[in-house]
C-alpha cells in the first residue's frame, strides 16, 4: 500500500506550523514549566479553534469527526513547536473516554483532559491545569497535588491512584500521537542542525562543508525519514494497530534520540545552554521516549 498526505492535510500542516511559527512556544514552554499557564492556554484555545482538539471527537459531539491520520498531522507540528501541555491526553486520548457536554467542551478547548494509565503511564501530566484526570476506563481520579519533577521540566507531572487496565484503544491512541510528537521534535532538531551547520565557521569554512558534519546529518534524515512511513502506515493500520503503533514508537524515539545526540554535538558549547531553544527539544525528546511506554515495553509488545 502506498499511503501519501492528501493536499487537504499538507494545508492543515501548514495551518499549524503558521499559528505556532508565530507563537513563541518557547517561551510558552517555559512560563508553563514555571506554574504560568496563561500563554499555553491561550494558545491551546487558538489551537482548539482550527480543531486540534475535536479531530477524534465525532461531529454530532461538536467535533470533526476526523481519524488517526489528521491526528498525526497535528501531533507531528506540535512536537516540531514544543507545545507544552497534556495534548496526548486531551486530543488523542480523552475523545475516547468522555461523552455528552464535557466531550464538546473537550472540542471547544474549554476543558483540559489528561490521563494517569500504569503501569505505562503512571503520572498524570499537568493534573495541576487539567480539569479532569481520567483513567482508560473513564473513570475520574483525584491526582496528589505534590509535583513530581520530570527530565523536561514543561512536562508537570503527578501521581494518581492505580486503575484497571480500561480501553487499549484510547492507549494506542496515546502511543500514536507521542510517536508523532517525538517526529515533529525530531525534524525540528535536523532542520536546527542543518541551519546551524550552514552559518557557524570554523577554520574560515562553514561546519557543514566537513564530511564529517554531512554524514551525522544524513544519519539523522535517513532515520526520519524511516520512522515516518511507520508512523502513517500505524495510522491507516486496521486490526494491526496495537502492534503497528508500538513499531512506531519505537522507530519514532530511535530516530529523534538520534538526532538529539547529533543536534548537541553540532551545536556545541551552546547546545548545552538552558537559553538556548535546543534545550526544549532535547530533554522533550528524552522525556517522550518513555512516555506512554518505553522502548522495551514496545519491542516486547511487538514481538509478542
Amino acid at each position: 500500500m502506498r499511503f501519501q498526505l492528501s493536499p487537504e492535510h499538507r494545508q492543515f500542516a501548514a495551518t499549524l506550523h503558521d499559528l505556532l511559527g508565530g507563537a513563541d512556544t518557547a517561551a510558552t514552554a517555559r512560563a508553563w514549566a514555571a506554574g504560568e499557564h496563561d500563554r499555553g492556554l491561550k494558545l491551546w484555545r487558538a489551537l482548539a479553534d482550527v480543531g486540534v482538539f475535536g479531530l477524534l471527537v465525532p461531529e454530532d459531539a461538536g467535533g470533526l469527526g476526523a481519524g488517526p491520520v489528521e491526528l498525526v498531522v497535528a501531533f507531528e507540528a506540535l512536537g516540531y513547536h514544543a507545545v507544552p501541555g497534556p495534548l496526548a491526553e486531551s486530543a488523542a486520548v480523552a475523545p475516547a473516554l468522555l461523552t455528552g457536554d464535557r466531550l464538546a467542551a473537550l472540542a471547544e478547548g474549554d476543558l483540559v483532559a489528561t490521563v494517569a494509565a500504569p503501569p505505562e503511564v503512571p503520572l498524570a501530566l499537568d493534573a495541576d491545569v487539567a480539569g479532569v484526570v481520567l483513567d482508560l476506563t473513564g473513570a475520574e481520579l483525584e491526582a496528589e497535588p505534590e509535583l513530581v519533577r520530570s527530565i523536561d521540566p514543561a512536562r508537570r507531572l503527578f501521581r494518581a491512584p492505580a486503575t484497571p487496565a480500561g480501553e487499549p484503544a484510547a492507549f494506542d491512541r496515546g502511543v500514536l500521537a507521542v510517536s508523532a510528537q517525538l517526529l515533529g521534535a525530531g525534524q525540528w532538531l535536523l532542520d536546527t542542525s542543518v541551519a546551524y551547520a550552514k552559518q557557524r565557521r570554523q577554520y574560515g569554512r562553514a561546519i557543514g562543508e566537513y564530511q564529517a558534519i554531512k554524514h551525522l546529518l544524513a544519519d539523522v534524515a535517513t532515520r526520519l525519514e524511516l520512522a515516518r512511513p511507520l508512523l502513517h502506515g500505524a495510522a491507516v493500520a486496521g486490526e494491526t494497530f496495537a502492534r503497528d503503533v508500538s513499531a512506531a514508537k519505537v522507530m519514532a524515539g530511535d530516530a529523534a534520540y538520534l538526532a538529539a545526540r547529533t543536534a548537541l554535538q553540532v551545536h556545541g558549547a551552546i547546545g548545552y545552554t538552558a537559553e538556548h531553544d535546543l534545550g526544549l527539544r532535547l530533554t522533550k525528546v528524552r522525556a517522550l521516549a518513555g512516555a506512554w511506554g518505553t522502548g522495551s515495553f514496545h519491542r516486547t509488545r511487538v514481538l509478542r
